[in-house]
């Protein structure tokens, strides 16, 4: 390129406060629309325009509507009082119009609105005393200034402290500065793809109604922009990966036959197929980078310790990092159930353990006595130093974004492979967004000891038969949970579903009924998830905080109050917290009368599958991106622009385009600006 692009166009990345006309209150204000740079301000797009480009007489007007006139001012009143509106009457060929100005200085008015002079006004039109008026009109000015109010003007999102007016004049600013540049596609792509120029694709979403379309040509060109250096940012990520060597681990499997050969079950082929595919990844002297998903229930736990197995037979340390304390205490139950016929040293470290237990335990770390350390995010913390860390795997990670990974991939060492876990099912385009940077694993098939989930739906006027039924199941030494959706009222989170159904249920339970909720600081909740888990409670109520990945063998019943309310993969995710043991676990959705088409549709397919992946893809095309569980929670909102359900044909394009570029076209200048222009630059360094 003729031009280094990037100092080319210095000036989108500087912040927005260098913009003429803004100073720091109105950055300030521009931050809570999450606007700091200037870049940030071209992708605030347009939601809807104005139409100011007729200019009518005043027999045109209609009370409510905005309208663009020409008229003349033929008197003040500026009144004595305070509080009281300037008004200054105005006219034209047709008749008068009142403009109607609330706490404006008299001086202004004056010289925006001068005597006997014709000027041009925008603004919704009212009506007061028998006369046409516009209260604080959104523009004035004087008759040769025309062309700039007579326009359809876009009309942004703002927040408080900005208007209308302000923020036309701050981006216009900023689109008249983008440069024209050279593309960073060739021509004929962009031919073939019907692209116009970036430039001109900017210009057009942000001026012409038309093009508001996110299927428009010039909002995909922009779309693909955002997804290409989204892959591309993973892209180089994975091979910055692949080019660290490290030293192979060296194993016979000796433990690990040993550990599959004593289990109750058999494995499935998808569990055989991932053992092997992480076998290779761990005698390879390239790191492994690799993310296993299963649906719920699938045995992805298992797998894990058979690597962990593989791992120390190499004669490296290994840790587990769960998110809650109970999941890591239930890891570390089953890890010392498995290896304790193999002199396997094994440790628990949460923010709970005592001062004195931790130091020994950070000393066997460090004298490579511990050979497997399980515990919370403690375990990363600066303090915690291994002797000769081989693995680590992190287990429900849906927590981490790109860069967390890198910093963790930095901190085991070159020598330390890296398996992440996950039981969200994830549809394909968001697997590409958010893990285009690893080797993916799939466990697609159950158990075969594990009864499929019975799954009912009642109307909630039977809701006394299902008292009726829970008496039945506790009676079999099942126990229950109860979910109630969380309910949103003024942006304070309201837990009163679930506290009114406790209290009913209490009534007929006793003592034996559990709440938890959002609400609860973590040691409650902990508490009363241990009681549930053993078995000091039978029936436990709750909104959607039950943690993903606990077991608890005797829960064989799950009640999903107001199941319209829900997602189905939040519904499929909440269904495999039950039957995870040797009984028939049972899901029943109560719904209240009269569900949209919609909502019947989302229970039925729920009824007929129980494949996390395809109920994962369903959720997406009926929900939208942004809806889905999981990423909005975990604050996973990868694009601006993009949407993986309209522009899926983008993604599949962009990754066929990144694997078809040579190394000198992947690490060019071009594409350096639009991973810039993105924000992914910063991914990149670490």
């Amino acid at each position: 390129m003729s031009m280094d692009l990037i100092k080319k166009n210095n000036y989108l990345f500087k912040n927005v406060i260098s913009l003429k006309g803004v100073g720091k209150k109105l950055s300030n204000y521009l931050k809570n629309k999450k606007i700091e740079k200037i870049n940030d301000l071209l992708w605030n797009f347009p939601y809807s325009y104005t139409d100011r480009s007729e200019l009518v007489n005043l027999s045109k007007l209609e009370i409510g509507k905005i309208f663009t006139i020409k008229i003349k001012v033929i008197k003040y009143n500026f009144p004595r009082i305070r509080n009281l509106p300037n008004k200054i009457i105005c006219e034209d060929n047709i008749g008068k119009i009142d403009l109607v100005y609330f706490n404006s200085r008299e001086g202004y008015l004056r010289k925006i609105l001068p005597l006997n002079e014709w000027v041009v006004v925008s603004g919704k039109i009212g009506f007061y005393k028998n006369r046409y008026q516009i209260t604080n009109p959104d523009y004035v000015t004087k008759i040769e200034n025309l062309n700039y109010v007579q326009k359809i003007i876009p009309k942004y999102s703002l927040t408080d402290g900005i208007n209308e007016k302000l923020y036309r004049k701050i981006i216009e600013q900023v689109l008249s500065n983008i440069q024209n540049n050279e593309d960073w596609y060739d021509e004929q792509f962009n031919k073939e793809m019907k692209f116009d120029s970036w430039k001109n694709s900017i210009l057009k979403v942000h001026e012409d109604n038309k093009n508001r379309d996110i299927n428009s040509n010039y909002y995909r060109r922009l779309a693909f922009d955002e997804i290409f250096a989204h892959l591309l940012t993973m892209s180089k990520n994975r091979k910055k990966i692949k080019n660290v060597f490290k030293k192979k681990k060296k194993f016979k499997n000796i433990i690990s036959d040993k550990i599959i050969n004593k289990l109750p079950y058999q494995l499935t082929t998808s569990q055989k197929n991932v053992i092997t595919e992480i076998n290779n990844d761990l005698t390879s002297d390239k790191r492994m980078f690799r993310i296993l998903q299963g649906d719920v229930g699938s045995g992805k736990t298992i797998v894990s310790l058979i690597a962990i197995s593989n791992v120390i037979e190499s004669n490296f340390q290994c840790a587990i990092m769960a998110p809650t304390e109970i999941l890591a205490k239930q890891h570390f139950t089953l890890a010392n159930e498995i290896f304790k016929s193999h002199n396997i040293k094994i440790d628990l470290l949460t923010g709970k353990t005592e001062n004195k237990k931790r130091k020994k335990i950070l000393r066997d770390l460090e004298d490579n006595k511990t050979k497997l350390i399980i515990g919370t995010h403690t375990l990363f913390q600066k303090k915690i130093n291994f002797n000769n860390l081989g693995l680590i795997i992190i287990d429900e990670q849906h927590k981490f974004g790109v860069k967390q990974r890198m910093n963790l991939a930095k901190k085991g060492g070159d020598d330390c492979d890296i398996l992440l876990m996950s039981a969200t099912p994830i549809p394909r385009t968001m697997i590409m967004a958010i893990y285009g940077d690893m080797d993916i694993s799939k466990i697609t098939e159950k158990p075969k000891k594990r009864k499929p989930i019975i799954t009912l739906s009642k109307p909630e006027e039977k809701i006394k038969e299902i008292y009726s039924y829970i008496k039945n199941q506790i009676k079999n030494s099942n126990q229950v949970f109860w979910v109630c959706p969380l309910i949103e009222e003024s942006k304070i989170l309201n837990y009163a579903s679930a506290v009114l159904r406790y209290e009913k249920i209490k009534k007929i339970f006793k003592n034996r009924v559990g709440l938890i909720h959002g609400g609860l600081k973590k040691d409650e909740k902990d508490k009363i998830l241990n009681y549930f888990l053993n078995k000091k409670l039978d029936i436990l109520v709750s909104t959607t905080v039950i943690e993903v990945g606990i077991d608890f063998p005797s829960a064989n019943l799950m009640i999903i109050e107001n199941a319209n309310k829900f997602g189905l993969a939040q519904l499929h995710q909440l269904r495999g917290r039950v039957g995870r043991g040797s009984n028939q676990g049972v899901c029943i959705l109560l719904f209240k009368k009269n569900l949209s088409p919609r909502a019947i549709n989302r229970i039925k397919i729920l009824k007929s599958s129980d494949d996390g992946f395809l109920i994962a893809e369903e959720d997406m095309r009926l929900r939208g991106y942004g809806d889905i569980a999981g990423f909005q929670q975990s604050g996973i909102k990868f694009f601006k622009i993009a949407d993986p359900i309209h522009h899926e044909d983008l993604f599949k394009i962009a990754e066929r385009k990144i694997s078809s570029l040579t190394l000198e076209e992947e690490n060019s200048n071009k594409f350096n600006f639009l991973i810039k222009l993105f924000d992914k630059a910063e991914i990149i360094k670490i």
